[in-house]
């Protein structure tokens, strides 16, 4: 029956997860241009209209390419593509601002199982894709994602950094969303901050809980040093970063998932 729980609890996990991961909205190029169609230039601006940007805390942009040219030819047509994604949305209204996260990520491999249907998924790889990130209730300070001015102070909590029960091992998910944070901290290297670890389900008699990889009871100081070793290897220094365990002193009310997780708090920008 334990396994079970078990198997159900991390099915909905990684059904939420994958809820989150999806875009907004997405337009298609043609073959080879950064140049959107009329038809994708209306999705744009049909999605500034109905979008409630008071709702809104940021919007993060990707572009990608199909799997013919060179890559670095590739990258920069992704680039490119997003560019001109951000310009239209910033020329209908869109406050530039909330666009915190714009990359081009060039071109997408096709796998062995697409290769019968290379001309419909070439043509969804030519593509930018639009995430939002939604205000959170918390109050002043405290953010749903990294932002491109930050007060010592700020906070910053991030839905898709998440961990299994008992677990301090990054999901795929969650270095994903790493990934994407480490962009902005290349961009902005005098940016010093700690992470923090959380916990839930542990008894009252607990502070925090038993850690299912080592063993050793500091779950929520292993999530937060899992993420630290992350970023550094990614090319973060080490001097920019401290970590540390909160225990289950936190839960945000949202539910056990979103306390099985860690936060940035900005000490110097």
């Amino acid at each position: 029956m334990d396994r079970l729980l078990v198997s159900i609890v991390a099915l909905l996990f990684f059904g939420y997860l994958s809820s989150q991961e999806r875009p907004i909205e997405t337009v298609y190029f043609e073959f080879d241009k950064f140049n959107l169609p009329n038809n994708q230039i209306e999705i744009i601006v049909n999605f500034i209209k109905r979008i409630d940007t008071a709702k809104v805390e940021s919007i993060q942009i990707y572009g990608y390419c199909d799997d013919r040219g060179a890559n670095q030819y590739n990258d920069e047509l992704s680039k490119k593509r997003v560019l001109t994604v951000q310009n239209i949305l910033t020329e209908n209204g869109f406050n530039k601002s909330k666009i915190i996260v714009f990359e081009g990520k060039g071109r997408v491999v096709l796998k062995k199982e697409e290769l019968e249907n290379i001309y419909e998924i070439r043509s969804k790889n030519r593509r930018v894709d639009l995430f939002a990130v939604n205000k959170n209730s918390f109050g002043n300070g405290i953010y749903n994602s990294f932002q491109e001015n930050h007060k010592v102070g700020d906070r910053i909590y991030l839905d898709n950094i998440l961990f299994l029960l008992g677990s301090s091992k990054l999901t795929e998910q969650s270095k994903k969303e790493l990934d994407k944070i480490i962009i902005l901290l290349q961009k902005h290297k005098s940016l010093e901050f700690k992470i923090i670890g959380h916990v839930c389900c542990t008894s009252s008699k607990y502070s925090d809980a038993i850690d299912i990889e080592t063993t050793e009871p500091k779950l929520s100081l292993n999530r937060a040093k899992a993420v630290y070793n992350y970023l550094n290897g990614k090319g973060i220094n080490r001097l920019r970063m401290q970590y540390s365990g909160n225990g289950n002193k936190s839960p945000l009310g949202k539910g056990d998932a979103q306390d099985r997780r860690v936060e940035f708090l900005i000490i110097k920008n």
